[in-house]
């Protein structure tokens, strides 16, 4: 059975972060999760939400279990836990989880980067201070991701890369990129291949953002010509990146396994009054909306009550693992419902797109569950996921294998 504590020290620990958060989260930032997808897809933030994140940098709250010598938190997975409630009752969110240096970039380096590769590169992520990029799409090396054909030449004292990347989120704010190169084109197709942590401010590096259907540029096309890395920009072993890569790849997972969907998070139920008929109860009147937003309801409840028990069980773990894989599918499935039941709750003004006749959050439901649809192929694919949890959980052979 999960530990979740029940240390004496927690309820302590629980009064200090209530008063630290009482006394350092602007009041102006309550409930606004919406602001999360702002804070990837664009510019540095400002005002109350700069000061909100560089108070989270500097606390070490924003990366509560990562070590302390490092700048991290240093809390235990319980404190962590605990934190993580009393931000949700005072209506707080991590401002640090926006960007990738703290989701993905991060955690690798503190699992494969050499101690000066942390010293250097993981006290800027904790402050929130560098804005961190992953490099692995290619226009011919998406799923198939192996296929990669960036190349990375060892030039005695620096590495030269040239190649283009594709769906590269946020990369055209990005100060780094941490990217998956070809250092030898005769290993086999999964040889070969190094990690690199490149820095994106040099002539050699060229970013052309791709607009979406919902109106936002997260993804970019990103190019390398004779773009310029030192000998210690390796992370990892030489040819050996795809293990790292795959690390890399375990924690976008487990950070993408929230199941909001994005916006603020205002229950179904209160949005389906304002829209809907009630009955003399107070209840949805259409039995089949109340049925399925019901069913919808306990999906979401359940998913949240296994992503805690992930979390509790893997406290002895070395980190992320593949069970991610079942919670990034299941943290789609009950975002995308989230998103197709508030539109068909808001029925005509669930198509607005601007426009005097529609409001702020009928525009952003309208743009969000659009968006939404790519979270079934961002972070690998829902087919792919599926694949993992088959073969490396469920231990079902490989359909190459069956007769």
């Amino acid at each position: 059975m999960a530990d979740f504590g029940s240390d004496v020290g927690l309820e302590e620990f629980r009064t200090e972060a209530r008063a630290w958060l009482e006394a350092n989260f602007p009041p102006s930032l309550k409930g606004r999760t919406d602001l999360m997808a702002a804070m990837m897809d664009g510019p540095a933030p400002t005002g109350d939400l700069a000061l909100w994140k560089t108070r989270m940098g500097e606390k070490g709250w924003g990366t509560p279990t990562w070590p302390a010598e490092y700048g991290g938190g240093g809390l235990s997975p319980q404190q962590a836990r605990v934190l993580a409630q009393e931000m949700a009752r005072a209506g707080a969110f991590n401002p640090l989880m926006a960007g990738m240096g703290v989701t993905m970039i991060g955690p690798t380096i503190l699992d494969y980067g050499t101690e000066e590769q942390k010293k250097a590169h993981i006290p800027p992520i904790v402050r929130g201070e560098v804005r961190w990029c992953v490099g692995y799409s290619e226009p011919n090396a998406g799923s198939d991701l192996a296929s990669l054909q960036t190349k990375c030449e060892d030039k005695g004292d620096h590495w030269l890369i040239n190649g283009q990347k594709i769906w590269t989120s946020g990369a055209q704010y990005s100060d780094w990129c941490g990217m998956l190169v070809r250092t030898d084109f005769t290993a086999k197709k999964h040889d070969g291949i190094s990690f690199m942590l490149v820095d994106m401010h040099q002539p050699g590096v060229e970013t052309r953002p791709i607009k979406l259907i919902s109106g936002a540029s997260p993804f970019c096309e990103t190019f390398f010509t004779d773009a310029v890395a030192p000998k210690d920009a390796l992370l990892g072993q030489l040819n050996v990146g795809w293990t790292v890569g795959k690390r890399l790849l375990q924690h976008e997972r487990a950070s993408q396994t929230g199941a909001s969907g994005g916006g603020r998070a205002t229950p179904l139920n209160e949005i389906a009054k304002r829209y809907v008929e009630v009955d003399e109860a107070g209840r949805i009147a259409d039995p089949d909306l109340r049925t399925r937003l019901t069913q919808h309801l306990m999906d979401a409840r359940i998913h949240g009550l296994t992503l805690a028990r992930a979390v509790a069980e893997s406290k002895g773990a070395s980190g992320a693992t593949n069970a991610a894989s079942v919670l990034k599918n299941s943290a789609t499935n009950v975002a995308q419902t989230r998103a197709e039941l508030t539109l068909e709750i808001m029925g005509a003004q669930g198509l607005g797109w601007e426009g005097e006749t529609f409001d702020n959050d009928e525009i952003e439901t309208v743009r969000g569950w659009l968006f939404g649809k790519a979270m079934s192929i961002y972070g690998g694919s829902f087919e792919i996921q599926n694949n993992i949890i088959s073969k490396r959980i469920l231990g079902l052979p490989d359909n190459t294998q069956s007769a």
